[in-house]
């Protein structure tokens, strides 16, 4: 048989294929000469064979029928032959095969071999691809040569070490004796191993962490080998840009951070080496920054002094004036993560942080609108939201919702005045309308309704912002309610705030019946259009008949909601006018609904004030009359009850009684599907809620105390915990209170809790206390669940989840089983 070509030759020919075709089909005919060769057991040219093979592995065709020869190869006493035996062991074979485990005494023949190459050769096998059997049968050996006095096995020891470790963590303290002289070795080599491997056992045993601590005083030889990389001449072995082996540097920071952690003694005694780190280092080369980060990283984690955290911000600071996008970017991601707890030393970059927002790369615009967000504070919220106002105007869209989001938060929280805050909401509106979340239109209603010395003003500017654009939906809307609402005050003109504007009754109404027409209108912004026109049938004198013209065209408009607003209305007019200016007067001031959940840290204008959380009202705008019930079709069971409504929906009388007394005694589950109707309007008894009486009063001031709570739910850094209360005057009812923390470093937006219980029980979610669960377990997402067990049944729960998180929708749902007996016997 002649002689087959050369791995060089393969490789030249195989450049030379025009097609994908061709390549393949001299990949397969090669394929078939090195089977043939295998077959007749050509020891000469296997080496050779097995080499190309490699190669054609990497070039992605199959090559498992070589398996046995790289076996075969381990086994040969020629170091060549051993070499391409070895590297194909690695690369064809892993622990899910069986005949991987033929090799374990071929590797442990050549751990003991008298030539260190050879053995080298081992080491990396066992530490690249050895089972968890290899590693018990072999970890004897490995541990031997850790103890050697040769270096270049000594450091290749380690890191099989490592992966000993990781495969049959138990086998641990087997290399504990061989660590203690492992650090006082000069070859840097073994001293980057060595640290891997102690790294990796502090990290996966506390006890080791411990013993390391106090028994082997780890952290003083850290600090001496650190100093002396640091204050050590030119060696140009280990030199790179400069700096004395930033590899090691950096590891033993690292290990560092580890040894720190949560432990005075430690951290006391690596201050002053950090420090010097942190000034002595180079920044004009990326060497030099990726030292300075894992510094500041190891700063920011052990308990370090405030002199140190501030040198440490103060480095951060400097990365954002760096021209390279990256570094710009792990700045950014780093202050995130302490704004928290240092958040004085990080205000002092804020001006940088705001200039980060004009960036054209979208990762660190992102990062730096999150930084500002968490910045704002009561003293400078004027300026911070001119500027995140300004970056809302000119930002991409897909910022947009966020940006919005956490304007409308920062506002909530730090507002100096009513008007600046109308102001500011209204401003995002206009600018970012289509983007803002589903409850801003009746968050903003309710903040103009409460600021009773604002109306004109309000209804003014909203007049000005809406003539002739209806493109910005959310504006419309809020616009068409507070004319309906404070029209009287437009037509007078008696804004003090700014120069008032003459309109008339006939302009407003024109606005609002444009409202009607447009095509941009959607029916949520008809309905608000039409509610506004009626009720300014009590506010306007001489327009009172051509309101009724356009109430009774709409009575038979093609869309059904708007049809019976309208016929509800034109019965008002006919039959009910004597009740007209009663059932349409002006809103009262909306009280918001406080819970029992913890309180939160306020700050107005600088000053920390306590505040409960407030529960915001429910979103105005079409909601899928199915909604609580398509959570049933996920959750998949006939015997699951549907969730209460929190709030009864407002039906008119005339129409809605009719169409109650069609549908007979069918009990509607689903959530309301209505734009929103004026409270003013007459309302048909409903039927009575099963815990109605536990709604309008605080939760309960007789609870039975003692029952354990329980987590609900832990994943992706989501975690649910429910505590529970029973009322000793109503013991069939048990209020659940859910806490949902976040432990990633990004907050989860747009929180969404559902719940189902089974048809024996019922259920009733309360509003929850925000939708934002902030990063970092800084905070908490209260919600009240309360449940009517009359049959003191066991109780079973499904529950939905859903969030934005890292820009991402996320959804899941759990099955709760282990609620304590206490809560339902």
């Amino acid at each position: 048989m002649p002689a087959p070509i050369r791995l060089r030759e393969l490789i030249r020919t195989i450049r030379t294929a025009r097609t994908q075709a061709e390549e393949r089909e001299m990949i397969q005919k090669e394929c078939a000469a090195i089977r043939s060769s295998f077959r007749e057991e050509d020891n000469t040219y296997r080496c050779r064979n097995v080499a190309k093979l490699l190669y054609m592995h990497m070039l992605g065709y199959p090559a498992h029928f070589g398996q046995l020869e790289c076996l075969k190869l381990i086994a040969s006493q020629k170091f060549t032959d051993k070499r391409i035996g070895y590297l194909g062991a690695m690369l064809l074979l892993d622990e899910r095969q069986d005949v991987h485990l033929l090799m374990t005494n071929c590797i442990k023949n050549d751990l003991n071999h008298s030539t260190q190459f050879v053995q080298g050769l081992a080491l990396c096998t066992l530490g690249c691809m050895g089972s968890s059997e290899m590693c018990r049968d072999l970890a004897g050996e490995v541990e031997k040569l850790l103890k050697t006095s040769n270096s270049y096995l000594r450091k290749k020891a380690a890191l099989c070490a490592v992966h000993v470790i990781r495969k049959v963590p138990e086998l641990m303290e087997m290399f504990l004796p061989a660590t203690k002289n492992l650090l006082n070795e000069k070859n840097h080599g073994v001293l980057h191993t060595s640290v891997v491997l102690l790294t990796e056992m502090c990290e996966r045993s506390p006890d080791m962490l411990a013993h390391f601590r106090k028994n082997e005083k780890l952290v003083p030889q850290l600090v001496r080998i650190l100093k002396n990389l640091i204050m050590s001449g030119y060696s140009p072995e280990h030199d790179v840009s400069g700096i004395s082996d930033p590899f090691l540097q950096v590891r033993i920071l690292r290990l560092l951070r580890i040894l720190g952690r949560n432990d005075d003694d430690s951290s006391e005694a690596m201050n002053d080496i950090l420090a010097q780190v942190a000034t002595n280092t180079e920044t004009s080369k990326n060497v030099g920054n990726a030292i300075l980060y894992e510094t500041v990283l190891t700063i920011m984690d052990i308990k370090s002094e405030s002199g140190l955290r501030v040198l440490a911000i103060n480095i951060l600071g400097r990365f954002l004036l760096n021209n390279d996008k990256n570094i710009r970017y792990v700045a950014l991601t780093s202050l995130l993560k302490t704004v928290q707890t240092d958040h004085n030393a990080v205000q002092r970059h804020r001006s940088t942080i705001v200039d980060c927002l004009k960036d054209l790369d979208v990762s660190i615009k992102r990062r730096a609108m999150e930084l500002s967000f968490a910045l704002v504070n009561g003293n400078n919220i004027r300026g911070m939201m001119k500027e995140l106002l300004y970056f809302l105007d000119s930002c991409e869209p897909e910022f947009k919702a966020d940006c919005a989001s956490g304007i409308f938060l920062a506002a909530e929280k730090y507002a100096p005045s009513k008007r600046w805050h109308i102001d500011t909401i209204m401003r995002v509106l206009t600018t970012a309308g289509s983007y803002v979340r589903d409850d801003a239109v009746p968050n903003l209603i309710q903040l103009i309704t409460n600021s009773v010395e604002m109306h004109a003003y309000t209804v003014q500017r909203l007049y000005k912002a809406i003539l002739g654009d209806y493109s910005q939906q959310p504006l419309v809307q809020v616009a068409a309610w507070c004319i309906g609402e404070y029209g009287d005050l437009l037509v007078s003109g008696q804004c003090e705030e700014e120069e008032p504007i003459q309109v008339t009754e006939d302009e407003v109404l024109d606005i609002l019946e444009s409202i009607l027409i447009s095509n941009m209108s959607t029916s949520v912004t008809r309905g608000y259009a039409l509610t506004a026109i009626m009720k300014l049938s009590t506010r306007f004198t001489c327009t009172v008949n051509r309101i009724k013209k356009v109430v009774s065209i709409y009575g038979s408009s093609i869309d059904v909601e708007l049809q019976q607003r309208a016929v509800e209305y034109n019965a008002l007019f006919k039959k009910y006018d004597h009740m007209r200016s009663a059932l349409l007067e002006r809103m009262p001031v909306m009280e918001k609904v406080t819970t029992n959940g913890p309180s939160e840290i306020v700050q107005t204008n600088g000053e920390t004030e306590p505040a409960p959380l407030e529960t915001k009202p429910p979103p105005s705008g079409p909601q899928p009359a199915s909604q609580a019930n398509d959570l049933l079709d996920l959750l998949g069971g006939n015997d699951i009850t549907p969730v209460i409504p929190t709030v009864p929906t407002s039906k008119p009388a005339s129409a809605g009684g009719e169409l109650l007394d069609l549908l007979g005694d069918i009990t509607l589950t689903g959530a309301p599907a209505a734009a929103p109707t004026p409270a003013s309007v007459p309302q048909i008894s409903q039927p009575p809620f099963l815990l109605d009486g536990l709604s309008s009063q605080p939760l309960f001031n007789d609870i039975t105390p003692g029952i354990p709570s329980i987590t609900a739910y832990s994943k992706n850094g989501l975690k649910i915990e429910f505590t529970f209360e029973r009322s000793n005057t109503n013991p069939s009812v048990t209020v659940i209170t859910i806490q949902a923390s976040n432990s990633t470093e990004l907050d989860m937006t747009d929180f969404v809790f559902q719940a189902a219980v089974p048809k024996t029980f019922q259920l009733q979610l309360l509003s929850p206390s925000s939708s934002v669960v902030p990063a970092f377990n800084t905070g908490t997402i209260t919600q009240v669940i309360k449940v009517l067990n009359p049959q003191k049944q066991q109780l079973r729960m499904r529950i939905k989840l859903t969030y934005n998180h890292k820009g991402s929708a996320m959804q899941d749902l759990a099955e709760v089983n282990n609620f304590p007996p206490q809560s339902w016997q």
